[in-house]
């Protein structure tokens, strides 16, 4: 990313929001921009271009995105709290149906992100449970 620096803080929030991490940067020979060189997970750098330019008015440059390397994330994403001390600690379970806990667990909103974007189903709570509730939208000819 090349960036002026009054578009640097900007740049700097829109990346630690999608968990990136700066590696380098410096200024370019002969102008007053600087380089810089951040990793950013994959599934982060779906629509990056577009907020960085919304969030530095123009400031920061479009992002060149090279893959770089794989990491496995420490997290389950189907964690569930099942003892008495888990549950004191992080609640109960949210009764939408899914396993989810209602924590800040990031594999579980990268999975979640990935099924809606392919279409899939992300929440059990979209699945019918009355289905005489229904209704049809379209009119009777």
């Amino acid at each position: 990313l090349h960036s002026s620096l009054a578009g640097l803080g900007s740049l700097h929030a829109v990346l630690s929001k999608r968990r990136g991490k700066v590696v380098t940067d410096a200024m370019v020979d002969g102008t007053d921009l600087i380089q810089v060189t951040a990793t950013i997970p994959q599934v982060e750098s779906f629509g990056l271009a577009p907020e960085l330019m919304k969030k530095s008015s123009g400031d920061v440059t479009a992002p060149e995105l090279v893959f770089s390397h794989w990491e496995v994330l420490d997290e389950d994403p189907f964690w569930i709290p099942t003892t008495d001390e888990e549950k004191e600690d992080y609640g109960q379970n949210l009764l939408t149906g899914d396993s989810s806990t209602g924590l800040d667990n990031n594999a579980l909103k990268y999975i979640r992100m990935v099924r809606s974007r392919k279409g899939l189903l992300v929440d059990s709570s979209k699945i019918v449970v009355a289905a005489e509730k229904q209704r049809t939208l379209s009119r009777k000819k």
